[in-house]
């Protein structure tokens, strides 16, 4: 393998680089702007288990309502749970918060440059430390995700299996970084795993790397990245709850630690088995809604109950209008979905 094929990828971003509202345009100066590293941490935020077409909106919805880290940090806890409210790992909005707050008390304001400091911050590891200072920054940072560990694997043909092989991919990639275009050689390699090199079926004759790639030579770019195997998820079961009275349901904010925490929900159990519902009554099976965690796999049964009046329940009582804008999690809303639909059961009660 030659060491002139940066430059080709750098030669090919030009030409190919995506216009993403958090980029800077390939070969430009970082825009004169002392929010940019702002808006660079919070889309390296979004982006982590989230495609670019999911997050774009929320991208747009957070830097027009929370439009520099300092807005941010004063928001409302609750106010930015809802706003996330739909992408998903909402652990991440909380470290969100959490980081913002820490930009302001430690750095008055400011991201700082250096990736010491910035994985000293709540929230950031390696991988967003190396990208917010290479694409906030302009720093010689050695950014590695998903997508360039993908392309450097075939270039490279490292058969060790992920994510053992991430140190002979550093090692790989560490002394072909282009000094002074760091960033563009990160997001170029980024743009290449999603148009080129692509996980399934790689479109080797349109990749300029063709001559360079070691994978390519063999003839097995499918078999690279190598992955260890993966173990099977288990199944947990639980029960949501939906009680309606007086044209209203009973939600409840989830402990701030832990899956979904601090996000507006249906009460429930703690999904490991049967549990008692939050109070006695004639309970109806609505049906079951399913969900993936990271470590396992959910099966929901939702329950409802209507009665007359409100009961003495700790929560919040939404009007059936306002379920839907609730800033529910995906999960939750998939159970409020079957609750709003319930109308046979409606008719039922009133009869």
């Amino acid at each position: 393998m030659t060491d002139s094929w940066p430059h080709e990828l750098l030669h090919w971003y030009c030409a190919h680089a995506r216009d993403l509202p958090w980029r800077n345009p390939p070969g430009r100066q970082l825009p004169d702007d002392p929010d940019w590293p702002y808006r660079v941490w919070l889309s390296e935020v979004m982006l982590q288990q989230t495609t670019v077409e999911a997050a774009t909106p929320y991208f747009h919805a957070f830097t027009s309502r929370w439009p520099t880290v300092s807005a941010l940090a004063a928001a409302d806890d609750a106010d930015v749970m809802q706003a996330w409210a739909g992408l998903g790992y909402y652990a991440r909005a909380r470290n969100l918060l959490a980081c913002a707050r820490a930009v302001v008390e430690r750095h008055g304001g400011r991201f700082p440059a250096s990736e010491v400091e910035l994985r000293d911050l709540p929230g950031i590891g390696d991988y967003t430390a190396a990208a917010v200072a290479a694409f906030g920054f302009g720093r010689d940072a050695v950014v590695i995700d998903g997508n360039v560990e993908r392309v450097v694997s075939r270039l490279f043909a490292i058969a060790t299996p992920l994510p053992a092989a991430r140190v002979a991919i550093r090692a790989a990639l560490t002394p072909l970084v282009p000094a002074g275009a760091a960033g563009d050689f990160a997001q170029a390699m980024m743009d290449l795993a999603r148009r080129v090199c692509t996980a399934r079926s790689p479109r080797c004759l349109a990749c300029p790397l063709i001559d360079s790639c070691a994978a390519h030579k063999a003839g097995t770019p499918d078999a690279f990245p190598v992955k260890a195997a993966k173990k099977a998820r288990p199944m947990r079961q639980g029960t949501a709850w939906w009680i309606e009275a007086d044209g209203a349901v009973l939600t409840v904010l989830r402990p701030a630690k832990g899956l979904l925490g601090g996000m507006r929900a249906l009460p429930s159990c703690d999904w490991r088995g049967e549990s008692a519902p939050p109070m006695a009554g004639d309970w109806q099976v609505l049906g079951v809604v399913r969900h993936g965690f990271t470590h396992f796999d959910l099966e929901l049964h939702v329950q409802a109950l209507i009665l007359p009046d409100r009961p003495a329940l700790a929560g919040e009582w939404l009007t059936l209008n306002a379920i839907e804008s609730a800033g529910m999690p995906t999960l939750f809303a998939k159970a409020a979905r079957l609750g709003l639909a319930a109308d046979d059961f409606r008719e039922n009660k009133a009869a």
